[in-house]
């Protein structure tokens, strides 16, 4: 068939691929906390898999590790690093 008689036929686009962001040699683990900080937002939030580019079974892994070093006090569960420098900059004055 002639190319000029294929109307409906679209030009195939190469696209490309994105590397992951975990390689094969990172473990994800509660304690890989240079692994787990990256999936996390600035407030302390998981990211997204479609921001992460994550496939599901490593999302579901970094969101146990990440739950499991908040309940272990590895990482806390928001963070509040904006809130305590607020407070500390009000002076207090004694009640007399």
């Amino acid at each position: 068939m002639d190319k000029s008689k294929q109307p409906f036929r679209t030009s195939k686009r190469s696209f490309r691929r994105r590397l992951p962001p975990i390689g094969s040699g990172d473990q994800i683990d509660y304690r890989n906390m240079s692994l787990i900080s990256r999936f996390l937002s600035e407030q302390g939030k998981i990211l997204s898999r479609r921001a992460n580019r994550l496939t599901l079974k490593q999302q579901r892994l970094i969101t146990l590790a990440i739950k499991q070093a908040r309940i272990l006090s590895s990482l806390p569960f928001r963070n509040n690093e904006k809130q305590l420098e607020r407070v500390e900059s009000i002076p207090r004055t004694k009640k007399k």
